[in-house]
């Protein structure tokens, strides 16, 4: 069997890669680096996953990038494509976040929902992958799941729902 393909990037639209870096460098304390400033703007989501034991592994995190929607870079046309609409509602890709232990998903709902972005739901329980979720949508139409894991005996409170 060969070496499969490797994902490397994932790229959420904007119309405005500056101010979208500093909304998730708000949220989620993420580093934001413009490559360049509000043209394309490169995410730094953490540092390097953490192994069963709760030490920091080798693993290195994956990085998210902004590109600008009315000027996609890079393009073989020096024009691009031209602008295009944002995503609004429908189906689309997510973005699947771990929230750390070291924070919550309320807490980022709030600071998310304080700087535009839209809650789409909290308080959910997913057995497939044992974990609670909640959900926005920022304020460029890209969605955001959080995952926080429920443990190995998780105890779903009532009020979530669950599937």
């Amino acid at each position: 069997m060969t070496y499969p393909n490797t994902l490397i990037f994932v790229d959420l639209a904007s119309d405005d890669p500056e101010a979208t870096g500093k909304f998730y460098a708000e949220v989620f304390g993420w580093t934001n680096e413009g490559r360049p400033a509000g043209s394309y703007h490169r995410l730094v989501p953490g540092r390097n996953f953490l192994t069963s034991d709760g030490n920091e592994g080798p693993t290195g995190n994956l990085h998210i990038g902004i590109f600008n929607s009315n000027n996609q870079r890079p393009h073989p046309n020096a024009d691009s494509v031209g602008p295009r609409p944002l995503a609004r509602g429908g189906a689309k890709a997510r973005i699947w976040v771990l929230v750390s232990d070291d924070d919550s998903a309320e807490a980022i709902l709030e600071r998310a929902t304080s700087r535009g972005a839209t809650e789409l739901w909290r308080n959910h329980y997913w057995k497939e992958f044992n974990g609670y979720n909640a959900a926005f949508e920022d304020p460029w139409g890209n969605e955001i799941v959080m995952w926080i894991k429920a443990g190995p005996e998780p105890k779903i409170p009532a009020d979530f729902t669950r599937e």
